[in-house]
């Protein structure tokens, strides 16, 4: 029995293109041709050819399938490496379907920083913004601590719609005014989350890389104004710690 090239591919569930290319990898032989020049193939071509459809279908590259056709003893290995990509896969997937089910359940933007769907409704375009790029200097747990502080500002709300909404020729009352409303609350994160006063344990870049793209982010995010009240409010916050021999004992 002879096939040609279409019959052999429709025979394998394949096209006519994809086994012209295995032949370019050298992964099918050739077969001999009839008096008239067209390629005839046999019961080898297509056991050979669902050979290679099998190993394509379990994810294994066509640049190895040669090597793992002609050595059984790669095949362990190369399934194993197949399957923890595929594991490591299905993981993401996973967090992405949570992902999509938060931002729906919560009516969130679809660009949301991961796990930050009940807040970002709330959240201004600069604290979004920084929020992402937090993904990327600290790690899980400290993303989570982050969460938790978001989720609480989110709540009391006012002093953080006043900041996002204040111009950058404010005036030093108004800022001054805001840094003290704000200051509370840092104090209450430094005392409910430590490693914000030493967060080297929890960063995920250098040091150095974490400290430059900080700065530049929130010099670029924020304005004058606004970068002004963070800092008066940090200092307050420090001041109030100061102030407190319980609480600067807990963050220490």
């Amino acid at each position: 029995m002879a096939w040609s090239t279409r019959e052999l591919a429709e025979l394998a569930g394949t096209t006519v293109n994809t086994v012209r290319h295995y032949h370019r990898l050298g992964l099918l032989d050739e077969p001999d041709r009839r008096y008239n020049g067209y390629k005839q193939y046999g019961v080898p071509h297509l056991v050979r050819l669902l050979r290679i459809r099998r190993l394509s279908d379990l994810g294994v590259p066509l640049s190895q399938i040669g090597e793992v056709g002609a050595n059984g003893e790669s095949m362990p290995a190369t399934l194993r490496e197949l399957d923890a990509e595929l594991a490591a896969g299905i993981e993401r997937l996973k967090r992405a379907r949570a992902d999509i089910a938060a931002i729906l359940r919560d009516d969130a933007p679809a660009d949301a920083p991961a796990g930050f769907a009940s807040v970002a409704s709330r959240l201004s375009e600069a604290d979004s913004s920084i929020i992402h790029i937090y993904t990327q200097l600290y790690d899980e747990d400290a993303m989570a601590d982050l969460r938790r502080m978001v989720e609480v500002d989110a709540e009391a709300g006012a002093v953080g719609d006043e900041i996002t909404a204040l111009p950058a020729d404010a005036d030093e009352a108004t800022r001054q005014r805001l840094a003290e409303r704000l200051a509370p609350t840092l104090a209450q994160n430094l005392i409910d989350y430590p490693w914000l006063s030493d967060p080297a344990g929890h960063l995920s870049k250098s040091a150095h890389v974490t400290q430059r793209t900080f700065i530049e982010a929130v010099a670029e995010l924020y304005n004058q104004a606004q970068l002004d009240v963070f800092s008066r409010a940090g200092l307050l916050a420090q001041e109030q710690l100061q102030a407190d021999p319980v609480a600067s004992r807990d963050t220490g």
